[in-house]
């Protein structure tokens, strides 16, 4: 009996499992990928132990588990199939966002004159996620949200007054130096694209370029990254890279369809005649 109810709950994991598969990251898909191999274990266990036993028990009620046993397994395979689908599918997106991103940071560093093989390729795209953490309690409630450094939010309000006093090179310097103090914190994409900003008002349009890119490929999904990202396009389009500008501004269309920002790029798209 208790067998079969461990069953039932094996079965109830695997039903509140699949919804939950769209969110997952790939480390969270390679952790799941890892229970269902213990779930996997534990079922042929459990086959064993219902055939082992099966003599001196009734047969139908045998032949019942049995029966539940092979649905679950069928749930199983489907769900590992989805798991590895999925996984795929994230690869893929990853890869194909970070060629773009090397090609338009090969494209903007040959405009500022530097070296395009010595600036070396750009991390992948919304770079690596940090590892879990083992010893930490699992109580299944959501994540919080990130906590700010010390000093982090006051060093970027000071940024940002100095952006709306019209001080652009003091914004552009107090962005710079906070992205460089909190890399990868949860204002820095923010902070990258208010630097573009502080830039574009002195006329630095490819530093300007360079900010905006930097903000979309620290946070493809952030908060900002549909305006980073038809930033950029606009930037290229006003250096003259009309190509390049018509590939961005439709990007910001196909991966941001309802953010405001779509429309813009869109008439933009209109106005440069993009093919």
């Amino acid at each position: 009996m208790q067998r079969l109810l461990k069953a039932c709950l094996i079965a109830g994991v695997l039903a509140t499992a699949a919804p939950a598969l769209a969110q997952m990251d790939a480390r969270t898909l390679a952790d799941i990928k890892t229970e269902l191999g213990s779930l996997s274990a534990s079922i042929t266990a459990l086959r064993e132990e219902l055939v082992t036993t099966g003599a001196s028990g009734s047969a139908d009620a045998t032949g019942s588990a049995l029966a539940r046993m092979d649905a679950i397994e069928a749930g199983l395979t489907r769900l590992t199939g989805k798991t590895e689908e999925l996984e795929n599918r994230i690869n893929r997106v990853v890869d194909d966002g970070t060629l773009r991103i090397n090609d338009l940071q090969f494209r903007l560093t040959e405009l500022e004159g530097g070296d395009p093989v010595a600036a070396g390729d750009a991390p992948p795209l919304g770079g690596s996620a940090p590892a879990p953490d083992p010893a930490a309690p699992d109580d299944g409630a959501a994540d919080p949200a990130p906590e700010l450094a010390v000093n982090e939010q006051s060093d970027f309000d000071r940024a940002q007054a100095a952006l709306d006093s019209g001080s652009f090179r003091s914004a552009a310097d107090l962005f710079a130096a906070f992205a460089q103090t909190y890399t990868g914190g949860s204002l820095t994409a923010e902070a990258q694209y208010l630097r573009g900003e502080a830039l574009l008002g002195l006329g630095e349009t490819k530093q300007a370029a360079r900010a905006y890119l930097d903000s979309f490929s620290g946070a493809p999904s952030g908060p900002v990254a549909a305006d980073a990202l038809y930033k950029v396009g606009l930037s290229l389009s006003q250096l003259g890279q009309m190509q390049d500008a018509c590939v961005t501004l439709g990007e910001v269309g196909r991966r941001f369809p309802e953010a405001p920002v779509a429309a813009e790029a869109a008439r933009d798209m209109l106005a440069l005649q993009c093919r």
